[in-house]
């Protein structure tokens, strides 16, 4: 898969589950609650034991059937990891140039984190293909993504922390490029009771109030 279809297919689902889990087990089961829910997109982090092992088995088994991140990558040298176990896209908490010229060099495309205007920009001017703004709820959500967009309409955002069900679709309307879900979509509770229907059910939800905001939009 390469980068212009990697960049629009996350452009064109909307949403970007973020797999947090205890082990790659629980991981690799979220990721297939996620895809039987419908969403074609999943980011496994870094912080999940196991994370490349999950990395590797999603590849081998979906192959391009989904658009496989890497999330909660701290370095570059774990970012050359993550490509190498097959992750088709990188998502960082905070900028790191060196991660990004990595991605660069692997032509693929890189998600650096960022919050103030100054670090989006610096993110976007250094090779960024969109920019995570984080921790998004916290500054006021939509109306924080509104804001930025003002002075900043061509970086590409899309925002983590402070996305449910209910301001899914404010985010879109506010000039978010897509939205990234974690423990909204994928909670720790459905995990370890492994009620994952739960998370199938919650993924539909998600891509009918995508749905429902771009056609408002439209």
């Amino acid at each position: 898969m390469n980068k212009t279809t990697i960049l629009k297919n996350i452009l064109d689902i909307g949403i970007v589950p973020i797999v947090r889990a205890s082990s790659s087990e629980a991981a690799l089961a979220a990721v297939d609650a996620v895809y039987e829910g419908g969403i074609r997109a999943v980011e496994i982090t870094m912080t999940v034991p196991g994370a490349i092992h999950a990395l590797e088995t999603v590849a081998d088994k979906l192959g391009d059937k989904i658009t496989l991140g890497a999330g909660t990558v701290l370095d570059p040298e774990t970012c050359r990891a993550c490509f190498l176990a097959g992750a088709q896209f990188i998502v960082t908490p905070a900028l790191k140039l060196a991660t990004v010229e990595m991605a660069r060099r692997y032509s693929k495309p890189i998600m650096p984190g960022a919050l103030t205007p100054t670090e989006i920009l610096t993110a976007w001017e250094a090779g960024a293909d969109f920019v995570k703004v984080f921790p998004c709820g916290n500054m006021g959500g939509p109306k924080y993504i509104k804001a930025l967009k003002g002075p900043l309409p061509h970086v590409e955002m899309i925002p983590t922390g402070g996305v449910n069900l209910d301001t899914a679709g404010d985010f879109l309307k506010a000039g978010a490029a897509a939205v990234a879900v974690g423990g909204e979509l994928v909670d720790a509770k459905s995990l370890k009771d492994k009620t994952y229907d739960v998370i199938v059910e919650r993924a539909k939800l998600y891509l009918t109030a995508i749905a429902k905001a771009r056609s408002e939009m439209a």
